[in-house]
């Protein structure tokens, strides 16, 4: 990346926080997902590693003015009755200690589920949302770096087990395929790790190109959804790669996001 897309994806990650979008059905489908994941690599008793490029606040606020601008969490939690899953099971957990409007950041969901023996790495270098981050996540390694770069350089950690989430905003175009290369060089360091990448479905379609430019094996799930009439994101998507055994009862291809959103 050259200096001048290098400062243009700075300024747009540094002006992005996850609180306008905090419970809606892109957040619903990742964080299903990622609470099911977990306990499948949680079965066993050996430890796992948990990292995240993108980790954010980590806990959020349904009434706050940020998600009442929006409304996507009208358009998302408020609208599914959710199944006996992990993800309820994190959620009452984290609403029974912060309150009925709480929404757990997948920090929290690993934070609820993972166990006194694994082991957490969070990046975030927006400087609220790390503070915030600290605040609100107390068991685990926070780091205040380029979560791309920070991954990296602990890979292989240990446990060498283990689950890295890769959620950017991708409000630089460029980020679809440095999302590709990341994950191409964090397999080459860390075989045993599993991926699972969160995309955002547009109407560019830019998805397609990261997808093709993995060039390893994945699964994929893609949800689709009618948000702000339209206007924005039509869809969500994961690509799983090194998937764990038992991940394709999660990862089930493509539907429409609805009441209750696992089957």
């Amino acid at each position: 990346m050259d200096a001048a897309h290098r400062i243009g994806y700075l300024c747009a990650m540094l002006s992005y926080q996850h609180a306008y979008h905090a419970g809606g059905p892109a957040d619903l489908h990742k964080h299903i997902a990622l609470a099911e994941l977990l306990a499948l690599l949680t079965r066993k008793q050996r430890p796992i590693t948990y990292m995240e490029t993108h980790a954010g606040r980590g806990l959020y606020d349904l009434a706050a003015p940020e998600s009442l601008k929006t409304g996507e969490a009208a358009e998302g939690i408020a609208r599914i009755t959710l199944p006996d899953c992990p993800f309820t099971t994190a959620l009452q957990s984290i609403r029974a200690r912060h309150g009925e409007t709480a929404y757990p950041g997948s920090p929290a969901i690993a934070q609820a589920l993972l166990r006194a023996d694994d082991k957490i790495h969070l990046m975030e270098l927006h400087p609220a949302e790390f503070a915030a981050l600290k605040r609100n996540i107390d068991s685990a390694a926070i780091h205040r770096r380029d979560g791309y770069e920070g991954i990296l350089a602990l890979a292989p950690p240990k446990p060498r087990k283990g689950l890295v989430l890769v959620d950017p905003s991708y409000e630089v175009k460029s980020e679809y395929l440095q999302v590709a290369d990341f994950t191409r060089k964090l397999m080459a360091k860390w075989p045993e790790a599993t991926v699972m990448i969160w995309y955002p479905i547009l109407r560019a379609a830019r998805h397609r190109e990261m997808l093709d430019a993995l060039k390893l094996p994945f699964i994929k799930d893609e949800v689709t959804f009618d948000l702000k009439d339209n206007k924005g994101m039509t869809g969500s998507g994961l690509a799983l790669v090194n998937a764990p055994y038992g991940s394709d009862a999660v990862f089930t291809g493509t539907r429409t996001l609805g009441a209750p959103v696992l089957r």
